[in-house]
């Protein structure tokens, strides 16, 4: 087969990258060929010409329908990944022509609340960029981040996160501190306590986020490291409003907290901006957003410490 970057540029067409993905999506021939509106006979011989293009056999054919070899596993990513990045200068262009000056996509916990204040900080420094907010949990953001639907991911860096193969190909920046806190109502006993220890909180009445989140593994860690068993929540919800709301009705209640929402939600760890990696540096609207980031932890940080 012909090789090499020039050929490729040549002879691979965008109506292949969208090849790529439909047969590893549908597992047929035919299925692909459906979807894209094709005949089986044309969908072959675009298959042979990206295989050709890009110097490797992409897909197996089997008794089920086709399967993607390694190859095949690596052309079907990038090839999202390009097409993302395709479909979001088409919306930035009709953005751009809209009058916005910029247009920032950004993943986020579903509850922050430095997040909603650095997009106020974004926009007072750059008036014309328009933010895109997209609210999940970390390794779902991060997907999207490395398949280009997102410019950036602002959250926890997870213990998943640490243990996967995406993190070689994600560049994190530290931009605020964080840490596990406990919230009482000031009716509490407890409130009147200075020094409490996790030992001293073990029988207490919990209200606290499910097991699958950050937030609870640091809470159960907690009591762990103390070589305690963890409380049981009587109350388990995933919102932090919700959680705020059932402490404030019940007094008797305690709450984990992180220090980034203590005012909202538990993380260990700091909280970090995610990038792709990449030889292009980073856009002028990413760069601002984490300097309004930067700016929201230092302003929280001056009042925290005035209290």
């Amino acid at each position: 087969m012909t090789t090499g970057f020039d050929f490729l540029v040549r002879r691979l067409r965008l109506r292949h990258l969208e090849l790529l993905p439909a047969l590893a999506e549908t597992g047929t021939l035919r299925a692909a060929a459906g979807r894209l509106h094709l005949s089986q006979p044309a969908l072959s011989k675009m298959l042979r010409e990206a295989e050709e293009a890009l110097g490797a056999r992409l897909f197996e054919r089997t008794r089920q329908g086709v399967q993607a070899t390694a190859a095949g596993l690596a052309a079907v990513h990038r090839s999202r990944v390009v097409l993302s990045e395709l479909a979001h200068a088409h919306r930035e262009a009709g953005a751009l022509r809209s009058g916005a000056s910029a247009v920032l996509r950004v993943g986020t916990f579903s509850v922050t609340a430095a997040v909603p204040a650095a997009v106020v900080r974004l926009r007072q420094a750059m008036p014309g960029a328009a933010v895109h907010l997209h609210e999940g949990r970390v390794r779902e953001l991060a997907q999207r981040l490395l398949e280009g639907e997102l410019d950036c991911v602002f959250g926890a860096l997870t213990p998943e996160l640490l243990a996967s193969d995406w993190l070689a190909s994600l560049q994190h920046e530290l931009l605020l501190p964080d840490r596990l806190c406990v919230l009482a109502a000031e009716s509490n006993p407890l409130q009147r306590r200075r020094r409490l220890r996790w030992t001293d909180l073990r029988t207490a009445a919990w209200a606290a986020p499910p097991r699958d989140t950050l937030v609870r593994q640091a809470f159960m860690a907690a009591f762990l490291n103390e070589g305690l068993d963890p409380p049981e929540p009587v109350i388990e919800a995933m919102s932090s409003v919700t959680l705020g709301a059932v402490l404030r009705l019940d007094p008797a209640l305690l709450c984990a907290a992180r220090q980034e929402h203590v005012r909202e939600e538990v993380a260990r760890g700091g909280v970090r901006l995610f990038t792709r990696r990449s030889a292009v540096a980073q856009t002028p609207v990413v760069q601002a957003f984490a300097r309004a980031i930067r700016e929201v932890g230092q302003a929280g940080g001056r009042a925290g410490r005035g209290a």
